[in-house]
């Protein structure tokens, strides 16, 4: 039998259990050190990019 998705494969496999543990890990992993990333930037790269939109001095439309 062909598997006919991702969700075949880990639902029916030997080992379905310890690849669902490892998915797991592998995503509290990425978002623990995305949320890490993000509180170790210093404050002064978010000031600088929360005017960002208003800082510019031409128009949106600017088809004069």
């Amino acid at each position: 039998m062909i598997p006919q998705s991702l969700r075949d494969i880990m639902a029916n496999g030997d080992n379905a259990g310890l690849l669902q543990i490892i998915s797991l890990l592998i995503l509290l992993i990425f978002f623990v050190g995305l949320v890490i990333y993000v509180f170790s930037r210093p404050k002064k790269h978010y000031r600088e990019e929360e005017n960002a939109p208003l800082d510019d001095d031409q128009p949106f439309n600017s088809n004069n």
